[in-house]
């Protein structure tokens, strides 16, 4: 990696390890994100965005052990299946343990999350930890494909931005129930 987008990573990480948001590219669009444990950067980054906690958030990675935390213990022939998807640009919908927070579940017993394949944001994932991951926009408008169309959708509301290119997915990622395999969002 450069060493100026070294920087920017380390910049990055410091913005979401002193609580604060991120934008960073992903495998369609520019997601939003931050702490997952930090309840108040949860909280302000669904005010930034203005989405109501009961839609619930994703929880991005760059390996599984990242969210086993969060996760009810899977039955080995989910988790295979599960792995055998991952890195890419598949989220599925799993179990949560008990402890898991409301402002990440929505009050669902179960969370969305994913192990990226996306280089920068599994590489920010890896220096600092899982992240939410929301799409940089405020709700109801436009995701962001850019880092500037981040910056300009949601101005100084965001701590940081990665700079870099999205993946070649037109689309937000697939989402299927983890339990039934069901899509409940094609990709």
């Amino acid at each position: 990696m450069a060493a100026t987008a070294s920087h920017r990573l380390a910049r990055a990480c410091r913005a979401v390890n002193r609580g604060g948001l991120v934008a960073y590219p992903t495998e369609s669009v520019f997601g939003l994100g931050c702490n997952p444990y930090n309840a108040s950067a949860v909280a302000r980054l669904l005010q930034v965005k203005r989405r109501p906690v009961a839609k619930g958030l994703i929880i991005l990675a760059s390996h599984f052990e990242q969210l086993d935390p969060l996760l009810a213990p899977l039955p080995a022939a989910m988790e295979s299946t599960i792995l055998d998807s991952w890195p890419g640009p598949v989220t599925w919908v799993l179990p949560v343990h008990e402890r898991t927070p409301l402002l990440l579940t929505g009050g669902r017993s179960t969370l969305a999350v994913r192990v990226t394949a996306h280089p920068l944001a599994a590489a920010l994932c890896e220096a600092c930890g899982p992240l939410v991951s929301t799409s940089a926009n405020r709700s109801g408008n436009r995701p962001a494909r850019t880092a500037l169309q981040a910056r300009l959708r949601l101005g100084t509301d965001v701590d940081a931005i990665l700079a870099g290119q999205v993946g070649d997915s037109p689309n937000p990622t697939e989402i299927r129930d983890g339990r039934t395999g069901e899509v409940l969002r094609a990709g």
